[in-house]
């Protein structure tokens, strides 16, 4: 049983609880693009990564995404399991960002054992409580760091998770993590590359001046 060590809480289930799991534990590969969980869709449950990368993000009211959290291989999420948590009173999608390959609890077995089980009602406040931390730093983010500062941050990140400093992305999609107007982030752009730390090209923003984005970024 693979999945068994993608569940933090495994061990401390007993033997029945661990059959329950097993015989409803669904395994799923998803495409690059394609979205797992979002307003209109029923509660997904837990939700374990066994590979690949998704993004949450939260919508404005005027259609703005932000993203709020990405998710890599072991992590878990509870933030598809609005229904397990009813007091969460805003709406997360989960886009997939690369191809991906995911376990998922249904909710209501997931909050039955919320139920049964001490250690796994103490795992899920912990869970819910890092995520309520994400989404206070990201408040704090928007609030009070600039823009440019935020944009230089990101890049940064992208850098890292590619593995590259030539990224292949869109201003609309940096726009979309970073709850602002495309436009915003295309002059921000040309303002980075007047000053040398980054060259633009149909598609492709290449890192020029690493060293000048961390201290832009505060790093």
């Amino acid at each position: 049983m693979e999945f068994a060590e993608y569940i933090p809480f495994w061990d401390k289930l007993t033997a029945e609880q661990q059959q329950r799991i097993a015989g409803v534990i669904e395994f799923r590969k998803v495409t690059k693009g394609s979205h797992i969980h979002d307003s209109s869709a029923e509660c997904l449950g837990l939700v374990m990564v066994r590979t690949g990368q998704l993004r949450a993000y939260i919508l404005s009211e005027d259609g703005r995404e932000i993203t709020i959290s990405r998710l890599f291989s072991y992590d878990v999420s509870l933030l598809s399991a609005s229904c397990v948590m009813p007091d969460m009173q805003f709406n997360v999608m989960i886009e997939v960002e690369k191809d991906s390959e995911f376990w998922s609890i249904p909710a209501c077995l997931f909050k039955n054992l919320m139920e049964e089980s001490v250690a796994v009602a103490n795992y899920a406040g912990s869970l819910l409580s890092g995520n309520m931390s994400e989404l206070m730093w990201l408040m704090e983010q928007i609030m009070w760091k600039s823009l440019d500062k935020r944009l230089a941050a990101f890049l940064l990140e992208e850098m890292r998770l590619e593995e590259t400093d030539t990224l292949r992305i869109t201003h609309e999609r940096i726009a979309n993590h970073m709850g602002t107007a495309r436009e915003v982030v295309t002059r921000m752009l040309r303002y980075f590359q007047s000053e040398g730390m980054v060259q633009m090209t149909r598609g492709t923003i290449a890192i020029t001046d690493e060293k000048a984005l961390s201290t832009l970024a505060g790093e």
